[in-house]
This record gives structure tokens, C-alpha cells and sequence, in this order.
């Protein structure tokens, strides 16, 4: 029986250093003081230019992320297929706003594309949707505003962004999933990645779109594109989260004056991921399900069901995901036992990283129990290795 508890499998690339190093990380991200503090500090410094990464690059960047470059990130990729974890590198570029900040971005993506081709320990590529895009112009076009004739221009380079990435990952074998964004542009996202699957998912699932399951819309949209996708022969591609912007999404229908697309607690949203999960897994021959979450319950019921569905533990259509640097003891033991296991991998300058770390500790803040979990863990093995 899979046992997520198993410490010494889930450490056992992590040298007494580092287990040390990590303790004292997630007690500092524990603490909702120190992490509004910290970023408090940490944005004017990066708007201002005040040198942060000798402090930043040795601590938190280097245990949430890669390195600073897709070479950098080649110790860590090695490191995680030797316990039989595959890398999704994932270039953490966020709130860009110039064309050429954005053409960039792309153009990391091309890249960690090219690195996946051909190497069996990268076998995902991704992208956010406003890492091609400027946020404000999403939002206005899913608002149903009129566009002036450059905004116009400016949404059509990021169709043909989108259509670029996604040409090129077909051409080079490489599926690609593209992240969720917050429900206002999530419309506009959806259609985007809706026709760019019905071009490419025709032979294989290689676009994935992914689903945040705390809203309580996405149970229904899931089971009617499964059935779309079905009816014109295509394959459906989803990665399944939680999501992400739980607090925002809620104060912005408070304040706006409508529903919000949130579930009033956990344990609906809880259900809906579990349910999302069940449905895929039982159409495995026209669905493909990445089940991304760092909850032990959830990975615990999608192994029970795997387990009855007489297929290997290694079936191409299922793979799981959790974040560099943070539920290793789900990440490892599952690997151990033969499951498709990916680590996100995020790489980048430290300037540029530093809001999605930032944005990565707020979340663990405010998940009940994911940090003093990580904490129990680590101590456990600390004193497991002293004994």
C-alpha cells in the first residue's frame, strides 16, 4: 500500500544541509507576518534596484526553483529523474506588460520546448496566458469592450503567439499544458486553448488545458467538453488544480456585486477536484488527466481508482504534478511505485522569479496545514537520520 509518510523515500536525494535549510524555509513562510513583511521589503527593492540576490538566490530561490537559466536547471532535472521524477520546466515570468517583455517570454517557452524534445525526463512543456498577453487587454476583450484598432493588432499577436508555441511543440512532439488565469480572462483563455485542442489533439493529447476546481462551474464545463471532444474525435487534455486565487476572486464579487465563481469551502471544492479526477480516469481512451495537487487525500483516491481500472501505474494518459521544493513526500513515494510524477520546475533570473515566489509563499500561508505538514515531515527525517 502506498505510504506517503515514508520519509527516508521522500528525502532521500536531500543532504542533512539542505533538510536543515528547508525546515527553517517553511518555518519562515509559516508565518503570515514574516511573508507580508518580506514582501513588503522585497517589491520596492526590485522596483528600486536594490541588489537582493545574494540574499535571495543561496535561500528561497534555490529550493523553489531550478536556476536562473534552462542550463542552470540541469543538476536539478538529473537529480529528480534518478528517483524516477520527470521535469516540467516552467519559465515564472510574471506581470510583463511590454511586447517585447512578452516576446521573450515566448521565446523561453520555444526553448524549454526544444530542451524537452527528445529527452524522456522532460516530457511537459507550459505557459501562462498572461505571460503572452497583457492582462488588462484580456480582461477588456472578455468584458465585451471595444478594442481601438492597435488594441485590435495587440490581441492578434497574442493569438499568434499562442499559435506559434503550440505549432512548434506539435512539430516537436512536445505536449504542452497552459495554465488558468482568474475567472475574468478565463473565458477568453478557454477559447483560445478550446480551438488550438480540436487542431492538435487529433492523434494525441498534446494541448492540456488546465481547470482550477474551487470554481463551481468548471465539474460542468469538464463534462461537456469531454463529450465534445468525443463526438469530434479528438483527444481532451486537462491538468486539474485547486486554484489559486481564492481571495482575490472572492473580494472582487464582493465588491463587483455578483456571485462568486468560488465554492463556499473546502470540502465542496475538495469534492469537485476528487469527482473531476474519477471522470477522467474513466475515459482514459479519449482523455488525458495531469492530477496537480499536493493534497495526500486526493492523490490517495486517484491511486484507488488506477488501481481498479486494470492499467499500469504508468498509463501515458496519467501523470501527477506538485511544485520544486514542496511535497516531496507525495512526489517520491508515488514515483517509487511506478506513477508518472512531475515537479515543476521554475527557472529564471531571481529578479524576474521573485514575484511568483513571492506569490508562492502567500499561497502557503494561507492553505491550513500545508506548511506545518512540510515541517512535521522534515523533522521527522531529521530525526530519523540522527537515530
Amino acid at each position: 500500500m502506498l505510504a506517503f509518510d515514508n520519509t527516508e523515500v521522500a528525502f532521500r536525494d536531500k543532504s542533512d544541509k539542505e533538510l536543515k535549510k528547508a525546515w527553517w524555509l517553511f518555518r519562515a513562510v509559516g508565518k503570515p507576518a514574516v511573508v507580508k513583511l518580506g514582501s513588503m521589503v522585497l517589491h520596492p527593492a526590485l522596483w528600486l534596484g536594490i541588489p537582493v540576490r545574494w540574499a535571495i538566490k543561496p535561500t528561497v530561490f534555490s529550493h523553489f526553483c531550478g536556476g536562473e537559466s534552462i542550463d542552470e536547471c540541469e543538476p536539478t532535472i538529473k537529480r529528480l529523474y534518478d528517483s524516477n521524477i520527470y521535469t516540467i520546466l516552467d519559465y515564472s515570468a510574471e506581470g510583463k506588460e511590454t511586447e517585447s517583455d512578452l516576446d521573450y517570454t515566448k521565446n523561453q517557452i520555444l526553448l524549454t520546448i526544444d530542451k524537452a524534445a527528445g529527452d524522456k525526463r522532460i516530457p511537459f512543456a507550459v505557459f501562462k496566458p498572461s505571460g503572452m498577453a497583457r492582462f488588462s487587454l484580456l480582461e477588456k476583450v472578455q468584458a465585451g469592450e471595444l478594442l481601438t484598432p492597435d488594441e485590435q493588432q495587440e490581441y492578434n499577436r497574442v493569438g499568434q503567439r499562442f499559435e506559434e508555441i503550440c505549432t512548434h511543440a506539435a512539430r516537436m512532439d512536445v505536449p504542452v499544458m497552459i495554465d488558468s488565469e482568474e475567472s475574468w480572462i478565463q473565458d477568453i483563455v478557454d477559447g483560445m486553448v478550446e480551438e488550438l485542442m480540436f487542431r492538435f489533439n487529433t492523434s494525441k493529447p498534446l494541448i492540456y488545458n488546465t481547470l482550477q476546481m474551487y470554481r463551481h462551474d468548471r465539474p460542468g464545463y469538464l463534462k461537456r467538453f469531454i463529450t465534445r471532444a468525443r463526438e469530434k474525435g479528438i483527444f481532451a487534455a486537462f491538468k486539474l488544480v485547486r486554484g489559486a486565487y481564492m481571495e482575490k476572486e472572492r473580494d472582487r464579487a464582493r465588491k463587483a456585486g455578483y456571485l462568486s465563481p468560488i465554492y463556499p469551502d473546502k470540502e465542496a471544492t475538495d469534492r469537485a477536484f476528487d469527482e473531476a479526477t474519477a471522470l477522467c480516469l474513466a475515459n482514459l481512451d479519449n482523455v488525458a488527466v495531469n492530477i496537480g495537487t499536493h493534497n495526500e487525500i486526493s492523490c490517495a483516491k486517484a491511486v484507488d481508482i488506477i488501481s481498479g481500472l486494470s492499467v499500469p501505474s504508468d498509463h501515458p494518459h496519467i501523470s501527477f504534478a506538485q511544485l520544486l521544493g514542496m511535497s516531496d513526500h507525495i512526489s517520491y513515494n508515488l514515483a517509487r511505485d511506478g506513477y508518472n510524477v512531475c515537479k515543476y520546475v521554475p527557472y529564471g533570473p531571481v529578479k524576474t522569479v521573485m514575484p511568483y515566489l513571492i506569490r508562492r509563499a502567500q499561497e502557503n500561508t494561507s492553505v491550513a496545514g500545508q506548511t506545518s505538514r512540510e515541517l512535521f515531515l522534515i523533522r521527522k527525517e531529521i530525526d530519523r537520520r540522527k537515530l
